[in-house]
């Protein structure tokens, strides 16, 4: 199937902010969160092509290393969650009954938790102590719960056409059953899903970093805007320090919903000409 224009843009873009954070940080050897490196506040010039803040950071190279981490977090919190969502929702609807509704009870539960405030109040308690990887457990712990409702009700539509009774009556295991004959229909809501899952969390870290929860320390989309802020860079006149990033996260997140929606309607037409 030719990818539409949507979703090829969408992986452009994409392509640009993955490879560029990956291979630029290679020919950079000085360690951008490090502050007194350059002279401050430097405008815009060849040797400083953001120029640097009141911290003698470098914008640009800090900016990079934002990126790339808050890449990491995303795909690796979104890998987690779709994982848990499929193998939750799959075998939830499949098998139905009681175990379906106590999977779906904890579902519900965590669905029904007001996320953000939740998100804050246990940031505030480790504050200080926070980690990079206890934000992206937090963020997974919360993460997997709509998927896993979504993907339950396609399984459970699916369950009843009658080549999952054939499926049955050969023999085939309860896991031979999901992965075979119930995943392939779901697979392409599961594409969707995790890349809009690294839209929630790169929008959730970035919302608990500018307000000084995350772990500033280490240079994400949301820490470079927390530095900014707290520094009062528009007053000073800085504004490349909060208007590169938030341009690179506008750019990021378009990326990210045209090859959402691109994928989608490219999954859709196939399946309206198979």
């Amino acid at each position: 199937m030719k990818m539409n224009t949507r979703l090829r843009i969408g992986i452009i873009i994409l392509a640009i902010f993955v490879l560029g954070s990956l291979f630029l940080p290679l020919f950079n050897d000085v360690d951008p969160i490090k502050q007194g490196t350059y002279a401050k506040s430097l405008p815009i010039s060849s040797e400083h092509l953001l120029g640097t803040n009141s911290l003698g950071q470098d914008i640009f190279w800090f900016l990079v290393y934002a990126i790339r981490n808050s890449l990491i977090l995303g795909i690796t919190v979104s890998i987690f969650t779709t994982l848990i969502a499929g193998s939750v929702g799959l075998l939830s609807g499949y098998l139905g009954g009681g175990a379906d509704r106590a999977t779906m009870t904890l579902t519900d539960a965590v669905i029904a938790i007001p996320l953000f405030p939740i998100l804050i109040v246990l940031a505030t308690l480790v504050r200080g102590n926070t980690s990079f990887m206890l934000v992206g457990i937090i963020l997974v712990v919360f993460g997997w719960a709509w998927g896993a409702r979504t993907i339950r009700s396609m399984a459970l539509s699916i369950r009843e056409r009658e080549f999952i009774s054939m499926a049955k009556f050969s023999g085939s295991s309860t896991l031979e059953i999901v992965v075979r004959e119930i995943f392939p229909y779901v697979y392409a809501y599961m594409v969707v899903s995790f890349i809009n899952a690294i839209l929630w969390v790169i929008t959730m870290e970035s919302s608990l970093a500018v307000i000084g929860l995350s772990k500033v320390e280490i240079p994400t989309l949301g820490s470079i805007l927390f530095w900014a802020l707290s520094y009062n860079a528009l007053f000073t006149k800085q504004n490349v320090w909060v208007v590169a990033p938030v341009v690179a996260t506008v750019l990021l997140f378009l990326g990210l919903f045209l090859t959402s929606t691109g994928y989608n309607q490219m999954y859709a037409t196939r399946r309206g000409h198979a």
